[in-house]
């Protein structure tokens, strides 16, 4: 696929149309607040016989929204006897927390490693552990139009809140430096880092790699592919309901999350991205109100973006922002 979207100079000026809700804050602390009137109960079971010698992992869960189970993994270089960095690491879309081997990356460079499972997911390219107990109004196949009627019932209310427990519960660990912790994840991934930037004002740094779920207005737009066609094709069936379901969606626009954000900044785009449109992804870069940020441009890719390239960015500069 050629280049489809807006030319990069355009791209760097680029300014989101999607309208931030005027209760966004008070939805957002209500929700918190509900969620945390249920103990976080976060349980670490050290996993033996994984025939890993590098790393030790724990088999986490903890409670999320609604109080309900959250699986993870939490994974140290072995024998760790003092706080470490720490990166909370959320999945892409479809995917789960899969096997603790698929995590090793930052553990082998020194850092304490959280990986949230995605509620409901962990069925489309990485096995997960978490379900959902929530139900859901009229919506089609996949996540992005479950309970889109009305922003109390969305699913990523859900999702968003286990993002900002799954913080809390990577803190309390023992061997959890909470003073230097990081957000990071790409796709779905990268947009729940940005909303936790916009929730969880005392991080460290934030790395959102080719996020998802920004600038819904714009994205649903320029691209065919899923998961915004969802949405689409739902209003194709559903029609006159597109007012109410882009309010919805504007309570979980990572552009409004990134106006909060309190973090120096590593963001990816791949200018070829047709499942995260680049301009979608810099309405979210343009908008974020730390000053110290920056985004590499991956010119010739897709949603691959960067890969391990942008692995070795991160590499470089996440480190240094955590001071590990």
């Amino acid at each position: 696929m050629a280049l489809f979207d807006l030319p990069l100079d355009e791209l760097h000026a680029y300014r989101s149309r999607s309208v931030e809700p005027e209760d966004f804050d008070a939805f957002w602390s209500a929700t918190l607040d509900e969620a945390r009137t249920h103990d976080l109960d976060a349980r670490f079971e050290l996993c033996a016989d994984l025939g890993l010698t590098t790393v030790d992992v724990y088999d986490v869960t903890f409670a999320g929204f609604g109080g309900h189970p959250v699986k993870g993994w939490f994974v140290i270089p072995a024998g760790t006897t003092e706080p470490l960095p720490v990166l909370v690491e959320f999945i892409g879309y479809g995917g789960g927390r899969s096997l603790p081997h698929a995590h090793l990356l930052w553990a082998s460079a020194g850092m304490a490693h959280f990986v949230m499972d995605t509620r409901g997911q962990g069925s489309g390219w990485a096995p997960g552990d978490t379900a959902d107990p929530v139900g859901s109004g009229p919506s089609l196949a996949g996540f992005m139009t479950q309970g889109i009627e009305d922003p109390a019932t969305y699913y990523f209310r859900r999702v968003i809140t286990d993002a900002v427990r799954a913080v809390e519960a990577a803190r309390s660990h023992p061997l959890a430096d909470a003073s230097r912790t990081a957000a990071i994840g790409a796709s779905q991934g990268g947009g729940l880092a940005l909303a936790v930037g916009g929730l969880v004002t005392d991080l460290a740094a934030l790395a959102p790699d080719v996020p998802f779920l920004c600038d819904f207005p714009r994205a649903t737009r320029v691209t065919d592919r899923k998961p915004y066609r969802e949405i689409i094709d739902y209003l194709k069936t559903h029609r006159g309901r597109a007012e109410k379901a882009f309010r919805t969606l504007s309570y979980f626009d990572g552009v409004h999350f990134a106006a909060r954000g309190s973090a120096p900044a590593l963001f990816s785009v791949a200018l070829e991205d047709q499942t995260c449109p680049p301009s979608s992804v810099f309405a979210a870069y343009n908008a974020y109100a730390h000053a110290d940020k920056e985004i590499e441009v991956y010119e010739y890719n897709d949603h691959e973006g960067g890969g391990p390239f942008q692995h070795a960015a991160q590499l470089t500069r996440l480190p240094r922002l955590l001071k590990a």
